[in-house]
Parts: C-alpha cells; sequence; structure tokens
C-alpha cells in the first residue's frame, strides 16, 4: 500500500547537511524533498534501551530533525550488552542525558528534547503532543498498550518492536491512516493484535528471560526503517504486517493483520475510550499469586536471620530457588536448592518438596516465586512464603560481594 508523506520538507537544507546526507540524497526514492521530511520530522523514541539505543542512533544519523527520549532509568553495567548508545563511563548516569551526548556526538544537527520521567496516565498525552510520530522501544506490556491508546487518541503513527532471546517483532499501528487517493487504510492498532495481555507470570521480561544483544539491532533498525518510511512516504511501510524475526535460524517472517472491527479502542463499537488503569489491565502476578503472597512474604532481612536460625539448629526449612540453572549460575543465596517454575507448573516440583518442613521460595525480583506460591499453597503447605525482591534484593542489600544481572 501506497501512504502519502507524514510530513512536510523543511525549507531547504544547509550546505554541511548536504554533505552529510549525500549517500540519501542520491537515492531517487529520497531525494533533496524526503531529507527535507526527515529534518522537518519530530520523533519521540520511548525508551534509551535495548531497541531505543540503535533506533536513537540511526535516526540521528539519518537526520531527523527533533527526536524526544523518553527514559527515566540510569545506565546499569548489565546493560551494556545491548544498549549501545551507553558506554562504560556512562554507569551511574542518566539514560536520557547519556543517549543525548551520543545522539550529540554522531549528529550535532538533530534536536534532542528529554521528558526523564516515567511515563503514565497523568503525563504521556502531553509527552505525546507535538511529535508527528512515536517509536517505541519499551519492555512491559502495561506501558505498551498505554502507548497504543494514547498515540491512537492523538491520531499519532506507532512504530512498535518486541525482542526476547532470540526473537523479535516489529510493526507499524496507524489506525487514522489513509492513502494516497484518501481512503481509509482500514489499518489496525496493537490492540486489534493483542485484545488482551499474556496471562500474568506466562511471558517473563528481558530482565527474566534475557535477550541475545545483537538481536536488539536487527529489530531497531527495522523500526527505524518503517519510520523513515512512513516520514518521507516511500515504500510500502509495515503497516497492517507483523514482522517477524528468528535470530537462531536466521528465519524472518511476514504476517499480516486485518483491522479487528470488534476492537475494544479502534473498532465499530469502542469500548475504551479513554486511558485506562494499565498495570491493573496486564497484571504483574495473577490474582492468585498476589492472593498466596499477601501476608506470605518476608523481606531479604528476614531469610538472613532464618538462615542463621537454621545453622544454630534452632530452625528448620528448605530454601527453593525457582530460577533457571544458567541463573543459579550467576549468584545464588546460600543454602538454596534449585527447583525451576517450570517443575512447579508440571506438578514434578511437588514430589521434591518435604512435607515436614516449611517451605521458603524465591526467585530473580519475587514474580515467579509468588506465582509458585500460590501452587505450593494450593497444594496443602499453608506455611509456605516466599521472599520479596528475591536474589537481586539478597545481592544490594545483604551480599554485594555477588554480581548482579
Amino acid at each position: 500500500m501506497s501512504f502519502p508523506a507524514l510530513v512536510e520538507p523543511a525549507p531547504e537544507l544547509t550546505i554541511d547537511e548536504v554533505r552529510r546526507y549525500s549517500r540519501h540524497l542520491i537515492i531517487p526514492d529520497v531525494g533533496m524533498t524526503g531529507q527535507k521530511r526527515l529534518k522537518n520530522a519530530k520523533v519521540l523514541v520511548i525508551g534509551a534501551g535495548g531497541l531505543g539505543s540503535p533506533a536513537l542512533l540511526y535516526l540521528a544519523a539519518a537526520g531527523v530533525g527533533t527526536l524526544g527520549i523518553a527514559e527515566f532509568d540510569e545506565v546499569d553495567e548489565s546493560n551494556l550488552q545491548r544498549q549501545i548508545i551507553h558506554t562504560q563511563s556512562d554507569i551511574g548516569k542518566s539514560k536520557a542525558v547519556s543517549a543525548k551526548e551520543s545522539i550529540a556526538e554522531a549528529n550535532p544537527y538533530v534536536e534532542v528534547v528529554l521528558h526523564e520521567e516515567r511515563l503514565d496516565n497523568d503525563n504521556v498525552m502531553q509527552v505525546f503532543e507535538g511529535y508527528d510520530l512515536i517509536v517505541d522501544g519499551t519492555d512491559n506490556f502495561a506501558t505498551r498498550y498505554m502507548v497504543n491508546d494514547a498515540a491512537y487518541f492523538l491520531g499519532i503513527p506507532y512504530v512498535w518492536g518486541s525482542i526476547y532471546r532470540f526473537d523479535g517483532q516489529a510493526s507499524v499501528f496507524w489506525p487514522q491512516a489513509e492513502l494516497e487517493d484518501g481512503t481509509s487504510a482500514e489499518a489496525p492498532c496493537y490492540r486489534c493484535l493483542y485484545p488482551e495481555p499474556p496471562p500474568p507470570g506466562m511471558v517473563p521480561s528481558c530482565a527474566e528471560g534475557g535477550v541475545l544483544g545483537v538481536l536488539c539491532a536487527a529489530i531497531g533498525s527495522i523500526q527505524v526503517n518503517e519510520a523513515i518510511k512512513v516520514l518521507t512516504g516511500i515504500g510500502d511501510p509495515a503497516v497492517g504486517k507483523l514482522v517477524i524475526y528468528d535470530a537462531l535460524e536466521l528465519e524472518w517472517r511476514k504476517l499480516k493483520v486485518r483491522k479487528d472491527p470488534n476492537c475494544a479502542l479502534c473498532g465499530e463499537n469502542p469500548t475504551v475510550t479513554g486511558l485506562i488503569d494499565y498495570d491493573a489491565f496486564c497484571g504483574a502476578i495473577s490474582e492468585e499469586a498476589a492472593d498466596a503472597a499477601a501476608g506470605s512474604t518476608i523481606s531479604v532481612t528476614q531469610l538472613e536471620h532464618m538462615l542463621k536460625e537454621r545453622e544454630e539448629g534452632s530452625r528448620d526449612f528448605v530454601l527453593v530457588d525457582v530460577r533457571e540453572p544458567n541463573e543459579y549460575e550467576i549468584n545464588r543465596i546460600p543454602g538454596s536448592v534449585l527447583i525451576p517454575k517450570g517443575d512447579f507448573l508440571n506438578g514434578s516440583a511437588l514430589e521434591q518438596l518435604p512435607s515436614d518442613k516449611q517451605v521458603v521460595m524465591h526467585c530473580k525480583s519475587g514474580v515467579r516465586s509468588a506465582e509458585t506460591l500460590a501452587i505450593v499453597k494450593g497444594a496443602g503447605y499453608s506455611d509456605a512464603v516466599h521472599v520479596g525482591g528475591g536474589v537481586v534484593a539478597w545481592v544490594n542489600q545483604i551480599d554485594p560481594s555477588q554480581p548482579s544481572y
């Protein structure tokens, strides 16, 4: 499908800009007019992490005139495996500031606007206003649904990407898109593809499941490619298409995504007519896990005391680590035994639990252990508890000599 250019051309390019963008200018499809459109474009990138890093660098290199960065986090050493816009000297620095400094080195002709705040219902519409296009580099479902809805209400195209381990996806969501002839493109939104979020705890985040660093570059560059096409009106952007990449098999697939007439947001009878409670809609953990954890969550300080009592013989319990074996190799709480969450889901873990001892469970941050706690309590271990904050809290508060991840 052919779409009109999203942005009008800037009045002119300077001599320096002509030199810089000459390889664009000699492409007939881009040319002087296309480059002027990029100069006049205002693009907001949400997140300066795995996807945001390559997206920001390539958007800046391409000559997008104004780049907004919505990011509230700080650079951590574990980011550097994939977040290539940051370097060793940036550790501890604001990611937004670090990204701005890298962009200034890459292209001083780009204006960078920082939004150093967590996006929420109170500020997302105000932050988005004035931008031509949104590039989403977030890693959680609640924010994706909020971004999709806010972009829809403002009529802004939304370039989405997602990564996990070796798999990536990308698409352009633009329900208000019109074709060159002025007719509706009948394009879908994110909710047309994913009407409901996955069950809480079903899909681990990159922080829990991991991601191949270079996968970020593959999907981030696809997002920039699509952004350039939409901004300049060239090619056939991924509107109504889902691009899927399997890095292990080196396999690309492209699926058609149709507009859902029953979509809660952009359908014929919408039920989502304003921003909603996205945390409640997506749920960090299931209701069963939340109920199980209520009154059955201990701190790492309490666990440390319990472990000392176990050493002294005045207390007995089994400490179960429900992470994966590769995580257990990175760090661990002394005295724990490894029984991965998957064994609880298939029921085999219950055979390994003693019936005469209290069961204490932990994971990386407390999400997986809360989910498994619900299973254990349902099996009759009424005094079972889990450790809030998991091994991350243990390393930060009790044993900083261990590595974190």
